[in-house]
């Protein structure tokens, strides 16, 4: 049994910061990359920063600069620092991992990627 549980999301001002957490429960040994992706209401879920085994990290377009994502040295939480808030960044964040394909590959930021999702965490900026 895995499990990927959202948390640290809440309504923050424009230019605001925020923290995102991710607690990983199972076994997440088989891991290979873990990611933060979002969704607004009316559109398609986007991969927002992604972390492979050996900590390389890729971001978005939009997150560069703005966000980091980051893991504990267990493995067992995710985080996503969000700084400089967006109107536009306002959206459902989601904790993913993929757990299949080859151990060392390079982090995709599609949703398609990952097989394992948390339930998510609501992050409003205004």
């Amino acid at each position: 049994h895995v499990q990927l549980v959202e948390s640290g999301g809440g309504s923050v001002q424009a230019g605001g910061s925020l923290r995102l957490s991710c607690a990983t429960s199972g076994n997440f040994d088989s891991d290979r990359c873990m990611a933060w992706l979002r969704q607004a209401p009316g559109k398609e879920r986007e991969g927002v920063g992604a972390i492979d085994r050996s900590g390389r990290t890729l971001y978005s377009d939009s997150a560069q600069g703005r966000f980091a994502i980051s893991r504990d040295r267990g493995k067992k939480f995710l985080y996503l620092q969000m700084n400089g808030l967006r109107i536009e960044d306002t959206a459902m964040y989601f904790c993913a991992s993929s757990t299949t394909g080859a151990l060392y590959q390079p982090c995709e930021m599609k949703p398609s990627a990952y097989n394992v999702w948390g339930q998510g965490t609501q992050v409003t900026v205004s």
